[in-house]
């Protein structure tokens, strides 16, 4: 686990700066007008609404870009889309489990995507449910490390608050809980002036495959590849990687 958990974490601290970083906007924007329509326009009343902005904020996307998602979700603004979320089940190389999760407001066009990008890269479609019974729901808090901030002072800030797991990730700090503890942990954090980097609710896997750095490349292709497509948010993944393996792939 703790070598899928750095690699998504230093992979998404990347995109951040990289090329693809209007892909990355894009997905954040996305998720503040899903949830402003579902929850309303008020952070302080729809805790996924505040976690979805918190976490475009960390990625330095433009405060006015957020402020228009908010409205176009909340229906105060023109130009929201009625985005609908649908999961697709499959396997990457060599046996990997996959989720793909998308917001798309044309599902055909998700669908064919998706296809497209793991058939073309190794990977097979499945029916629903032929993976997902590998992965669990879980509330997931990425916290950075600092000199005054280790696993063990976010063990005792949020274990009363229903902190599960704490996992030291090399720079980042790794907080899982049930999804409906996510809004205390979060807030024990906050009251413990922790800072954080993303608060959401995750598919976290139960068991994992173990790659070399030869299938570990072929993966992140693959994985690269469907993040690029514009309907897809998340890509979650049961595959683990020690530290040299990251360090061979880069």
């Amino acid at each position: 686990m703790s070598g899928h958990s750095k690699w998504a974490t230093t992979k998404h601290k990347k995109a951040v700066i990289d090329a693809r970083r209007g892909k990355l906007f894009a997905r954040l924007i996305k998720n503040i007008e899903v949830a402003a329509r579902l929850g309303g326009a008020d952070p302080a009343g729809n805790p996924t609404l505040y976690d979805a902005i918190q976490k475009a904020r960390k990625s330095s996307v433009p405060s006015d870009n957020i402020d228009r998602a908010v409205k176009r979700g909340a229906g105060l603004e023109d130009g929201g889309a009625a985005y609908q979320t649908i999961t697709y089940e499959g396997y990457g190389p060599n046996g990997v489990a996959m989720l793909v999760e998308c917001l798309t407001d044309n599902r055909n066009r998700a669908a064919s995507e998706v296809r497209q990008a793991v058939s073309r890269n190794g990977g097979s479609l499945g029916d629903p449910g032929s993976v997902a019974y590998l992965f669990e729901r879980r509330g997931q808090i990425i916290v950075p490390t600092s000199a005054s901030v280790d696993a063990d002072t976010v063990l005792a800030a949020a274990v009363d608050a229903g902190a599960q797991e704490v996992n030291d990730l090399n720079g980042s700090i790794e907080v899982l809980c049930d999804t409906s503890d996510l809004v205390q942990v979060r807030e024990a954090l906050q009251k413990a002036n922790i800072d954080y980097d993303s608060a959401e609710v995750s598919f976290v896997p139960k068991v994992t495959v173990n790659l070399g750095a030869a299938e570990a490349t072929q993966l992140f292709k693959l994985i690269e590849v469907l993040e690029e497509c514009d309907d897809v948010q998340n890509v979650y993944s049961n595959f683990e990687v020690s530290d040299e393996v990251l360090a061979q792939v880069g």
